[in-house]
Order: structure tokens, then sequence, then C-alpha cells
């Protein structure tokens, strides 16, 4: 039997180019006028190949800064892939904190544009624009521009969109760490319950019980390297050695 792949990813890496500004006093600025700023290279991903097959719930793990929130960036088209390919099978959507949402538009605007891109007609999000706000808990906040919003309700209305509009692939960065503890037990409870069931998901997060409980294969990324892909289990193990080793050395210093 063939099996289905929502992503396919071949080869691909990332490299972001900075630039400093060494002058950063104003007697520096005079004196240094007309030197150009340093630029450097950060290579955030190194070349990997990447697949999730349709109805996986696939745990990302790592240290800040190893390179999860770009791996997710560029698996859900937010980021252009400097090398390699990837195939996308199924509608995306990206929960980290309201990425992925004009931050100049408002509640309610945000909720017709994305739940567009997921593939939604405007009669289909009338009936379920109801359903979006209540869930979210934002129904004073409907027309306010999301600028405004705190991180939490930028990604209960992210979370919502999702539920409700329904994409095949769900790339969930720390969802369940936002909001109060209320709202963080519900979106538990629609995740157990329905939500995941026949959907694509990509969870990243630091709780190793959440990484556990709920994904069959795990990548563990390091200084921007896939370390390791496969059982949960064994991820997770090697993350918390490594994590480990550090405690240990920095103890010694």
């Amino acid at each position: 039997m063939k099996t289905e792949y929502a992503i396919q990813a071949k080869n691909i890496s990332k490299t972001f180019h900075i630039t400093e500004d060494a002058h950063n006093t104003v007697k520096h600025r005079l004196f240094n006028l007309f030197k150009p700023s340093k630029a450097k290279k950060v290579l955030a991903l190194k070349p990997m190949d990447f697949e999730v097959k349709k109805g996986e719930c696939i745990g990302l793990i790592g240290s800040n800064g190893c390179g999860k929130s770009t791996l997710t960036r560029i698996l859900s088209g937010v980021y252009p892939t400097d090398t390699g390919k990837i195939n996308i099978n199924g509608t995306t959507m990206l929960m980290n904190l309201g990425v992925g949402m004009s931050h100049e538009l408002t509640a309610r605007e945000n909720i017709y544009v994305a739940s567009s891109v997921l593939g939604l007609k405007i009669k289909q999000v009338d009936e379920l624009f109801d359903e979006i706000v209540d869930f979210a808990e934002l129904r004073e906040f409907i027309d306010t521009k999301i600028k405004y919003f705190s991180s939490g309700m930028k990604a209960r209305l992210a979370f919502s969109i999702a539920v409700n509009a329904g994409a095949d692939i769900m790339f969930l960065d720390e969802i369940f760490a936002v909001g109060d503890m209320k709202f963080q037990e519900k979106a538990v409870r629609v995740f157990e319950m329905s939500w995941i069931k026949g959907k694509t998901v990509i969870l990243v997060s630091h709780s190793m019980d959440i990484i556990q409980k709920y994904c069959n294969r795990t990548a563990y990324l390091k200084n921007g390297e896939l370390v390791y892909y496969g059982d949960t289990e064994h991820a997770l193990n090697l993350y918390k050695q490594d994590n480990q080793i550090v405690v240990e050395e920095s103890l010694v210093l």
C-alpha cells in the first residue's frame, strides 16, 4: 500500500543575512559615518530532508534558537527555502502568536481573510463566524486591529480559526501555553476529542509531556541541524541527555 504524504521536503536549508550595526553610540556614528555596517550570514537550517505522513502528529523539539520556528515557517510557506524542494498536499496554517495574520486588520477582517486562504467561501465564513468569535472569547474586540492584541489573544484567534475553518495541515507552536488556564483546557479538549482526528499536525513544544502524549514520531533539532527524526521516546532521551550535559558544563564553569 502506497504511503500518502502531507509534506515531503528534500535537501531544504535556510540562511539569513543579518546586518550588524557596530556604531551603537553617537560618537561611533559621527566618526564612522562613511564606514558600512558589517554583514554576517546565519545558517538557520542546515540541509535536511523532512517528510510527514497524512494524519500524523509529529513533535518538534530543541532548545531556543535551534531552528524550530524557521523550519515550521519554511514548511508552511511563510519563508522560501535557499535550497531544496517542498511538496505540500493540503491547506496549511501556522499558529504561532498570530503569524500569518495581518496586524493592520481587525479580528473580524482576519477571520475572513484567513478562512478564505484555507479555501472557504464568504457564505461559509458567515455561517462559522459566531462560532469562531465565541470560541476565541473575543466578542468585545472583534473590530479591534490585532496589533493591539496580547500574544494570548492572537493565539486564541488563530486557534479558533483553525479549529472551525479546518486546515488540513496544522503547525502548532506552543499553542497550549497561551491564554488563561480555562482556555488552555478548552483547547486541549478540542484537540483530543475531534480536531486532531484526520488532521496532520506538527506540534512544537518545550513540554516533554505534551510531545510524549500526542506524537508517535518526533524531530530533534540542534544548532540548525536535524539530529534525529523518529521514535518519540528516543528523541526525548537524546534531548534530555544533551541538556543534562549543558547543565553539568555550566555548573563546572
